[in-house]
C-alpha cells in the first residue's frame, strides 16, 4: 500500500478519522492525502453574497485548505503526501479524488446515524457503494 485518501469534514469525529488513517499509514508505510470536499452550504449569510471579499466558492475552498493544513500540521511530516480540496458532491468528489491520486484505500468516518439516513444513505455508505477501491469506514467507540 502506497497512498491513503483520508476524507475529512468539519465534524467533531474528524481527529479520530485522521488519527486512525495515520495509524494505518504508519503500519503499512503509506502516505496520506488529506481530502476535503466542499459543497455549497444550505444557508448563506447575506453579506457573503452582497459584499463578498472574494467569491463564496473561493472563500469556502480557502477555509477548507486552511483546515486541512491544521490537520496536516498535527501529523509527522513523513506521513503526509499532500492535502487536496475539491468542489462537489462529497461522495462523488471522494471517489473521484481517490482515483485521481491513485489511492489504494479510502478512509472515511461514520456518523452512525439512523432513521432517514439509513433509507437515503450517508456519504460513507455512498462511497462504499460507488468507490472502485477499498474503503475503510472508522467509527469511534462509545
Amino acid at each position: 500500500m502506497k497512498r491513503i485518501l483520508v476524507a475529512l469534514d468539519a465534524s467533531p469525529r474528524t481527529p479520530f478519522v485522521r488519527d486512525s488513517a495515520a495509524d494505518l499509514a504508519r503500519r503499512t508505510g503509506s502516505k496520506l492525502v488529506l481530502f476535503r470536499s466542499v459543497g455549497m452550504p444550505t444557508h448563506i449569510d447575506e453579506s457573503s453574497v452582497t459584499h463578498p471579499a472574494e467569491p463564496l466558492r473561493d472563500a469556502l475552498k480557502h477555509e477548507a485548505e486552511a483546515d486541512l493544513k491544521r490537520h496536516a500540521d498535527t501529523l509527522a511530516p513523513e506521513l503526509v503526501d499532500r492535502t487536496l480540496v475539491q468542489i462537489g458532491v462529497p461522495w462523488e468528489a471522494i471517489c473521484s479524488a481517490a482515483k485521481a491520486c491513485d489511492a489504494d484505500v479510502i478512509v472515511i468516518g461514520s456518523h452512525g446515524y439512523g432513521g432517514l439516513d439509513r433509507l437515503i444513505g450517508t456519504t460513507a455508505a455512498k462511497v462504499v457503494n460507488h468507490a472502485d477501491r477499498t474503503v475503510m469506514v472508522v467509527r469511534e467507540r462509545k
